[in-house]
């Protein structure tokens, strides 16, 4: 089996975890046998002192075929 791993960055104006379902839904549009996701970091955009969006940057791994 040959894997490969492509990196993304989700957003949400929720919370972190959305971030990261958003960057795998996303992915998983085009990407078929996604294996799974590591996450290596989470960051935020401030507005007037509250976070305006939550971001996390992911890997995703997929199988190529």
């Amino acid at each position: 089996m040959v894997v490969k791993v492509i990196e993304l960055v989700g957003t949400s104006r929720h919370n972190w975890t959305d971030a990261v379902d958003n960057a795998v839904m996303e992915a998983s549009k085009t990407l078929e046998d996604i294996l799974g996701v590591e996450v290596t970091n989470f960051t935020a955009n401030i507005d007037n002192g509250h976070i305006e969006e939550y971001r996390a940057d992911v890997k995703i791994a997929f199988q190529v075929h």
